[in-house]
Order: C-alpha cells, then sequence, then structure tokens
C-alpha cells in the first residue's frame, strides 16, 4: 500500500523551502471565491489563487518519496466576504482526500470549515515561507492545514504515522500566536480553531481518536475490496472509540472533524449490516450526534 514502507522510514521532516522538480506532495486546487465582493476589477483574486496554487503544489513539504499517482488530492476555497485595498476578510474550507486500495473509491479525510481568516495580500508579491519564518497569516494558514492534511492522511496509513506533521501544525500555531493581529490562532479564543484543532491531535486522549482513524482507513476501508464483511466489521469494531472521547472530552473538535468528513460514509457502511448492527449503530450515532437525526433515520430502513 502506498507510503506505508516511507512512512517506516520518515525520521525528519524537510526543510519547507526545499524544492524539487518531482515528488511534491500535494494535488492541490485552489479557488478564490470572490462572489460576496462588489466590483468589476477581480484580477487580484486570480493572481491569488495561480500564487496559492504554485506556492502548495510546487514545494516538497516532507521527506517522503512521492510519484505522482501518490499525491494528495485537497481543495482549499477561500471566499472573500470583504476586500478593501489590500486587506481580505475571508473563511476557508479544506477538504482532502485518500484512495482506497483496490477501489475506484476515494475516502475523505477532512471537510473543515474555517470562518477566521483575515489577511493582507499585495497582488503579485511573492508568497515565502522558510522554517520558523511566518510573513502573512495566509500563508501561514495555508501551511497549517497542508500539516494537518499531511498528518490525517499518514495516520491513515501507519498507526500515529502523522505525529511529525502535527508537530510541525503545533510549530505553526506556536509562532502565529506571536502575531497580535493574526486571527484563528489563539488558546481559549475558540473550540474549533487552528489551536484547538492542533491541541486535540496532540494531547493523550486523541490517542482514542489516532488508534481509531488507523483502524478504520487501513484495517477497515481497505480490506474491503478483498473481503467486504470483514472490512465493515473492523470499521464498526473502531466506532465505539468515538464514544470513549466524547466521554473524556466532550468538546473535542475531533468529533466534529469525524462528523464532517465520515457521517455519510458511516451511514452508507451501516446501511449493508444487519438490523441488529444498524440498530447498534443508530444509538451510538445518535448519542454522539443528537442534531443530526434526520441523516441517520437511514438506518431504520
Amino acid at each position: 500500500m502506498r507510503r506505508i514502507n516511507k512512512i517506516l522510514c520518515l525520521c525528519l521532516l524537510a526543510t519547507a523551502t526545499a524544492y524539487t522538480a518531482a515528488a511534491q506532495e500535494m494535488n492541490a486546487r485552489v479557488v478564490i471565491n470572490s462572489d460576496k465582493v462588489q466590483g468589476t476589477n477581480k484580477q487580484v483574486f486570480t493572481s491569488l489563487q495561480t500564487a496559492l496554487t504554485e506556492f502548495v503544489n510546487s514545494r516538497k513539504w516532507t521527506d517522503a518519496t512521492f510519484s505522482t499517482n501518490e499525491k494528495i488530492d485537497c481543495t482549499m476555497t477561500i471566499i472573500v466576504n470583504e476586500h478593501t485595498d489590500n486587506n481580505f476578510k475571508a473563511e476557508m474550507q479544506v477538504q482532502a482526500r485518500r484512495p482506497v486500495y483496490n477501489s475506484g473509491y476515494t475516502t475523505t479525510t477532512l471537510n473543515f470549515q474555517d470562518r477566521q481568516l483575515d489577511f493582507e495580500y499585495v497582488e503579485f508579491s511573492p508568497l515565502e515561507y522558510t522554517n520558523n519564518t511566518l510573513e502573512s497569516n495566509l500563508t501561514a494558514t495555508v501551511i497549517y492545514y497542508i500539516y494537518l492534511i499531511l498528518g490525517l492522511d499518514f495516520d491513515s496509513f501507519s498507526p500515529k504515522g502523522g505525529t511529525a506533521f502535527f508537530q510541525q501544525a503545533q510549530q505553526i500555531v506556536n509562532l502565529a500566536q506571536s502575531q497580535p493581529s493574526w486571527n484563528g490562532w489563539k488558546a481559549f479564543d475558540s473550540d474549533r480553531n487552528r489551536h484547538a484543532i492542533v491541541t486535540a491531535l496532540s494531547e493523550s486522549s486523541s490517542d482514542l481518536f489516532r488508534d481509531m482513524w488507523y483502524n478504520y482507513h487501513r484495517r477497515g476501508l481497505d480490506e474491503m475490496a478483498a473481503n467486504a464483511d470483514r472490512g465493515r466489521t473492523t470499521i464498526l469494531e473502531t466506532l465505539p472509540a468515538l464514544e470513549q472521547l466524547k466521554s473524556a472530552r466532550p468538546a473535542s473538535v475531533l468529533l466534529q472533524i469525524f462528523y464532517d468528513s465520515k457521517l455519510d460514509e458511516v451511514i452508507a457502511i451501516y446501511s449493508k449490516a444487519n438490523m441488529q448492527e444498524k440498530q447498534t449503530g443508530l444509538k451510538m450515532l445518535s448519542n454522539l450526534y443528537p442534531t443530526a437525526s434526520e441523516r441517520l433515520g437511514a438506518l431504520n430502513k
């Protein structure tokens, strides 16, 4: 399976400024949505979209070797709410996917809406990043989500394989907190901001989530092509870890991350189970996500 051997030999992160003609990790689609902004001159948004696409896709973010078909598919959509001179008030939708072994199916590993993204951007100015130096809230946020995507992806292939990337995301948070005008980074400012996510993935209670994440993907989804029943059973056996997480951290943002990225997929998996398993799943998921009763109603059929 892709990257399993690479993960085992992953010891150090490469300098983030390193460029290479091949083997970059990200296959990102960047979209700047300016529909809410009045005016006819949209060139700055086109320039920003091009610059960010190049920034994400042309850099090498790890020391692992990726072939072209192993790159991580992701989408970063920046929705601009206000634009005055060089100042942008925006939000960002981040989505990432990874293929399931021996199938044409891709599973979502991140589907998160960041509502706090204010930044400055001067058209045609270079987007830069060197280790331990952040130039803007925009690049800091994008880099943070690159490492979050990498961490979740590598965790899905190897037990806690994404640890180094979560640590790198934590470093970005620490650096960004020294900039008082940058939003989205402060502790206790929100239970869903960038600080909250990386903290949740770093504390001891996250072991439940991260072990579940690996088993769900590698021992569950990736096994379904060879044996659908075995893979499905493994997935269903992993989900009670979410109940344990909720008991330990009732407001954990990791529960929301799972909800946004996996709930529909889990419902589809349960739909192939027997009636007893469906009812068990319905009870568990209703306890985890009481506001999702309409979507969970499919398990009553």
